[in-house]
């Protein structure tokens, strides 16, 4: 049960209106915090993240004390003051130098949250491109390749999957405009082998690489552009550390769509290309031996002779004997 707050004033009527669920929910809003020891490269991941998401993101500067896997309190704290449903923490420390955790909530708790480890050899920032840079705000093309994302069972991948689509989807439109798509986002899972499945270690773990390119469009002297992919930043490859699963009960709250006036489709009804409405009806096994069927002669059961004849014999000797008339 969800809790109520009544509004005092104007003020805080629009806000709790504002923060209400919706039919169409809000675009998410992300929040960057870091810990008491984040290297730089970490810093400048956050970074480069946060431009890509400024027009709906918040990023905090100091450092918190926090240990989400051991304790995510101070998460939900963040989201509910802040109203972010999008969190991404990043820290430092010998075991995991540089790690980025991202962490989904649900009416400001925590949903599910996942470790990338981010490989600071092969990292390069938005910075390091020379090259044109996206406007703020516009939506990427997004790319999965990688058999790891299909697998049908629920793991690390598939969650990452699905967090890295709730951070760069942005706001949910039904149209858009192709002039609008300036840049795509690929993701590529590398194949996992039968050594690095079976272990617990994040370094034998198969790689993630994030790469962002802008696309170009240029004259191909016919109809259709000649389309062109620039990489534009950042470059990041990860290693997918720690993870918390949702629990079932909050992920079914989470995943309800509310009611709306759209009728639904009607099942086992169609329309033909003439405008005929058809209906399909399924029935059970139907015993045909009680079928009522239309009496007629040549349906009737055939009997015996033996039997014709003594039905026979039996009519005659319950017939009268007619008297014979005796002329005077």
């Amino acid at each position: 049960m969800l809790r109520q707050i009544k509004p005092r004033n104007a003020r805080s009527k629009r806000a709790l209106e504002k923060r209400a669920p919706k039919a169409v929910e809000n675009p998410k809003t992300a929040l960057f915090l870091r810990g008491t020891s984040c290297s730089q490269i970490t810093q400048d991941a956050l970074g480069d993240l946060y431009a890509m998401r400024q027009n709906n993101g918040k990023r905090f500067q100091k450092k918190n004390p926090i240990h989400p896997f051991e304790d995510a309190s101070s998460f939900a704290f963040f989201s509910e003051k802040n109203d972010c449903s999008l969190l991404l923490f990043g820290s430092s420390n010998k075991k995991r130098p540089h790690s980025i955790t991202f962490a989904r909530t649900f009416d400001h708790k925590i949903l599910d949250m996942l470790e990338f480890n981010l490989d600071g050899e092969t990292f390069r920032s938005i910075a390091q491109f020379k090259t044109e840079k996206v406007p703020v705000g516009m939506r990427p093309l997004m790319v999965f390749a990688g058999t790891a994302f299909e697998s049908p069972v629920p793991n690390a991948f598939t969650m990452a999957k699905s967090m890295l689509t709730d951070f760069f989807r942005g706001e949910v439109s039904d149209k858009i405009d192709v002039e609008g798509l300036r840049y795509c986002v690929v993701v590529t899972a590398d194949e996992p082998t039968a050594a690095e499945t079976g272990s617990d270690d994040p370094a034998s773990k198969p790689v993630l690489r994030l790469r962002v390119y802008s696309i170009r469009t240029k004259r191909s002297g016919q109809k259709l552009p000649r389309v062109e992919l620039e990489e534009h930043g950042p470059r990041m490859d990860f290693r997918l550390g720690r993870i918390q699963e949702p629990d079932a009960a909050m992920l079914k709250e989470a995943m309800r769509k509310a009611k709306t006036n759209e009728e639904r489709t009607k099942k086992n009804i169609s329309t033909d290309i003439m405008g005929d409405k058809l209906g399909r009806i399924h029935m059970g096994k139907l015993d045909l031996s009680e079928l009522q069927t239309r009496k007629m002669k040549g349906l009737k059961r055939e009997r015996d002779q033996h039997d014709l004849d003594d039905e026979a014999t039996v009519v005659a000797e319950e017939q009268p004997k007619q008297k014979r008339k005796v002329k005077a």
